[in-house]
């Protein structure tokens, strides 16, 4: 296969085998939602003597733990095969296989960055009262080897938990409402669908714009969905021919954010240093035009030369804006706005317009 033709596209068969046959160390990001092995072997009833619809599917069934340790090494080796020497995998279960997959990835050379726990707001509850409720599922993070240089977005995580530093416990609510998706009966298409919100954190801190994350159990593709939805492709894996026809209508019907400015900030590595004068430069700014902060309490006159001029302030955007207001330090991209079709915007737009064109 070659990778440029595969992109963006759903592979109907084994997993096992389309593997395989994709090229090796050809995708950036791969996440894997396997059979959990959850060995139900009887009918679960609520109190009132409903039924509880869960997971009884074929693919969810092995013979033994053997039989089931089998078919994840089998995908693990060939997903560490596929991985870029800087990628990076993760692997999400229960209690009931997420230690034997972390066994494994270890003997097989991956490297364990996290294990992220993912606590559900809103749980299914214990119905025989046996056991305490199962309220989260954990994910491993892992690189494709210790020394992998792994992509980790870590402002862009940062600014979405509201500038604290993003930890290792997320409370999510598990998949419901109009994203949750039902035949023509209301009945769940796939018993397991996970969130949008949690595959788009997933992506959002281990990818970049367009790299490539690959599903080998792609089920009713939200990890495709949100894929194209944050510019990034994607390539997946499903056996079960409901699923694939569901996945791809919904990916069909799925809108591509269309400006990456709106997706999530860059790297600070590699964020173009943009000055002031530059904008004079360009012709973005003309020497005279007027700044003023929002709230039109300050204006200063732009100069030739980039610095600014302000009653008896004189000087940088930045020392001007903190002369102005009494302040120690400001920052005047921020604070600095200009008039541009008759509404005020904040001269850091314009400085953005030159780092995406650079």
């Amino acid at each position: 296969m070659n990778i440029k033709k595969i992109k963006n596209k759903i592979f109907h068969g084994n997993s096992l085998e389309i593997l395989k046959k994709i090229p090796e160390n050809s995708v950036d990001l791969i996440f894997a939602d396997p059979p959990y092995n959850l060995q139900l072997s009887k009918t679960l009833l609520r109190p009132d003597q409903t039924k509880v619809n869960g997971v009884k599917e074929n693919w969810d069934n092995f013979d033994s733990f053997d039989h089931y340790d089998d078919f994840t090494l089998s995908w693990l080796k060939s997903c560490r095969k596929i991985l870029k020497s800087n990628g990076s995998i993760w692997v999400i279960g229960s209690y009931h296989n997420i230690f034997r997959i972390g066994f494994m990835l270890q003997n097989l050379g991956f490297w364990i960055l996290n294990d992220i726990v993912w606590i559900k707001t809103n749980p299914m509850p214990n119905f025989r009262g046996k056991r305490f409720t199962n309220a989260h599922e954990t994910m491993i993070w892992a690189s494709k080897n210790k020394h992998s240089k792994y992509t980790f977005n870590y402002g862009s995580m940062k600014s979405l938990n509201g500038d604290l530093q993003m930890r290792s416990d997320w409370n999510l609510p598990i998949c419901n409402g109009k994203e949750r998706l039902k035949n023509e009966d209301g009945i769940k298409i796939h018993p397991t669908q996970k969130p949008e919100s949690l595959i788009s954190r997933i992506l959002l801190a281990s990818t970049n714009i367009n790299d490539t994350v690959l599903d080998p159990f792609f089920g009713t593709g939200t990890t495709g969905a949100v894929a194209k939805k944050l510019n990034r492709n994607f390539i997946g894996i499903e056996q079960d021919l409901n699923y694939v026809n569901s996945a791809q209508y919904r990916i069909n019907n799925t809108k591509k954010i269309e400006h990456v400015e709106l997706i999530q900030m860059p790297p600070k590595e590699k964020v173009k240093r943009v000055p002031f004068g530059s904008l004079i430069e360009k012709g973005l700014i003309i020497p005279g035009e007027i700044l003023t902060d929002l709230r039109k309490r300050w204006t200063a006159k732009v100069r030739a030369d980039g610095s600014l001029i302000s009653r008896d302030n004189k000087g940088s955007i930045h020392s001007v804006g903190a002369a102005l207001q009494g302040l120690p330090a400001c920052n005047g991209w921020t604070f600095w706005h200009i008039n541009r079709a008759g509404r005020l915007i904040p001269i850091d737009h314009l400085r953005n317009t030159i780092k995406l064109t650079a």
